[in-house]
């Protein structure tokens, strides 16, 4: 018996499945995942520029004989949704398993999503797993029913899932022997004249699953009272037996397709049934799609947000359990970057210049809260480009602030290289900058190719960032280090001048990655309060409500000096 998270379940599955090949993008809550895989023996594991990226190379494997994994996040199954619903027309060769975690409550995410719906658009399976025994034992079977019904297998987490850890059986790694690669081109070659007879394949696959839903062990009903029935799955199972323990359940292991006949004759065993899912509809629309009458709440579940016992019994109007009341006096803790990170002053001179900055996802996104409130947009990873682009079309023959992109060094390889790609192609303007801070920072400090560091260490070769753009047809490329205040503001107030597009590789490593710490900083009797150095949003720098004078945290300085270089009465200084 061990004690696993969510993800590092799905990893142990996978590797008793005896799965080799793991292919991914990080994404929280997913990341841990590829992780833990990655580290198991006899494995090969990578992390692909993006999730089409390995989800394509995940179904090469896969084609060729090799069980698989590939783990990401709810919106990299946007990313890698053109592959995933054609791969449910050509099948597999080894199981493929695709682990989407989804993130209710938005904690690390652009956006809320329920991954149901892409399983249920493709006609691929999905296995919601609500602990993580569940987790490691729906993974470990899918690989045999993906071979089993020639498809790929979705598993679905949530953030709660992914996270939290429970005890787990482990077993041991099965021997899978790949069959020989034979060449199929009807198969696995989707033009349309082999696309239409796999479809109809897909169709007979869709009623064979369906079939199956209703006999498979992973959709079970626990019968307690008559008068009310759930429906429930993942990570909801859990708050739904904590808050109705006398409810009968009907806990779905596979949530695509649903079992027809066992949702029938659970809803005949209670008075009302009821349906309880966080932030999405997918699961009560396709209960009544059913033709299954869904009782209304008493008083509505929230339409988003992750559950918790106390609100699905609110729902059904009973009390919340005594508890004591939160403390009104802690503090709020805002999010911010770290001391000493090179992004800070880039956002520092941007909000100096006024620029309209269009942003990107990681933890330079930071940079949009107070103090810095220095990026205008952040859609989706590699929309800084585009959308700067757009805002210069937009803005053509008008006076306007400069318009400037800012996109870190692994979404750059993600999908900023296609649309910077598309603005030089169109002779587009502006400014991007690259942010390169040496490593994927937020989700874990993981390898990119722009700083050459492999998953599993392999050798490899760092791509040269500067020269895959200048090979691009941009022209004005330079490298800056974003410590230096000066020599930030200078490239930026140049390349926003120009009528060119310029990209300038603001280029210092993430403080995480290498923990240069030196003597602190400390402020001395110059300071006249001015309140300057506040507003680099620097989490060691405080000033005294009474008198305004700044203060810096020793405990918290790294002594980076960013903020001496702001200060004109020479009131920091080393201690």
């Amino acid at each position: 018996m061990e004690l696993l998270s969510g993800n590092e379940a799905v990893a142990r599955g996978a590797w008793e499945a005896g799965a080799t090949v793991g292919v991914a993008y990080p994404g929280t809550p997913s990341t841990e995942t590829m992780e833990a895989f990655a580290l198991m023996e006899g494995v090969y594991a990578e992390w692909c520029v993006n999730e089409k990226v390995a989800l394509e190379v995940g179904l090469g494997a896969s084609a060729a004989g090799a069980r698989v994994l590939s783990t990401m996040k709810h919106v990299g199954v946007n990313v890698a949704a053109d592959p995933l619903f054609t791969a449910a027309y050509t099948g597999v060769g080894g199981g493929f398993v695709l682990l989407a975690a989804d993130d209710p409550g938005m904690y690390s995410s652009q956006n809320e999503q329920d991954s149901h719906y892409y399983a249920a658009a493709a006609h691929v399976p999905m296995m919601d797993p609500a602990d993580s025994a569940e987790a490691l034992a729906f993974t470990r079977d899918a690989f045999a029913l993906s071979e089993r019904f020639d498809v790929p297998f979705m598993v679905r987490s949530s953030v709660r899932v992914s996270h939290t850890k429970t005890p787990v059986e482990v077993g041991e790694r099965a021997v899978f022997e790949p069959a020989p690669y034979e060449s199929a081109p009807q198969k696995w070659v989707m033009m349309p004249a082999f696309a239409k007879p796999r479809r109809l394949v897909q169709l007979e696959r869709v009623a064979d699953l369906e079939a199956w839903a209703d006999e498979c062990p992973y959709n079970r009903v626990e019968r307690r009272g008559a008068q009310v029935g759930v429906v429930c799955a993942g990570a909801a199972y859990q708050h739904v037996r904590e808050a109705l323990p006398d409810a009968s359940v009907l806990k779905l292991g596979v949530t695509w397709p649903l079992p027809a006949a066992t949702l029938a004759d659970f809803a005949a065993s209670v008075e009302r049934l009821y349906v309880v899912e966080e932030a999405s509809t997918y699961l009560t629309d396709a209960v009544r799609a059913h033709g299954v009458a869904v009782a209304d709440f008493p008083a509505p579940l929230p339409r988003d947000g992750e559950l918790s016992p106390g609100l699905v019994r609110a729902a059904f109007g009973l009390p919340e359990p005594p508890h004591a009341a939160p403390r009104a006096d802690v503090p709020a803790r805002p999010p911010a970057l770290c001391p000493g990170c090179p992004h800070r002053l880039v956002f520092k001179e941007l909000t100096r210049l006024k620029a309209i900055v269009t942003g990107d996802i990681g933890c330079y996104t930071l940079g949009a809260l107070p103090p810095l409130s220095a990026m205008d947009t952040c859609v989706d990873m590699g929309a800084s480009v585009s959308m700067a682009h757009g805002f210069e079309l937009a803005l053509a023959g008008t006076e306007h602030r400069p318009v400037v992109a800012v996109i870190g060094d692994s979404t750059f390889a993600h999908s900023g290289l296609s649309s910077l790609i598309s603005t030089v192609y169109n002779r587009g303007g502006g400014t991007v900058c690259v942010l390169d801070n040496r490593t994927t920072a937020m989700t874990g400090r993981q390898g990119n190719p722009f700083n050459g560091v492999t998953l599993q260490n392999r050798p490899t070769r760092e791509l040269d960032l500067e020269g895959v753009v200048r090979a691009l047809g941009v022209d004005d490329v330079r490298v800056v280090d974003p410590m230096d205040a000066q020599a930030t503001r200078a490239a930026l107030k140049e390349a926003t001048a120009s009528e060119e597009l310029s990209v300038i590789v603001f280029r210092s490593p993430c403080v995480l990655l290498e923990r240069r710490v030196q003597a602190p900083f400390g402020v001395n009797a110059r300071c006249t309060g001015c309140g300057v150095c506040a507003t680099l949003g620097c989490p060691a720098i405080a000033r005294d409500p009474e008198v305004g004078l700044a203060s810096i945290d020793a405990a918290l300085c790294i002594g980076c000096g960013q903020c001496a270089q702001y200060c004109r009465f020479d009131a920091i200084a080393q201690d």
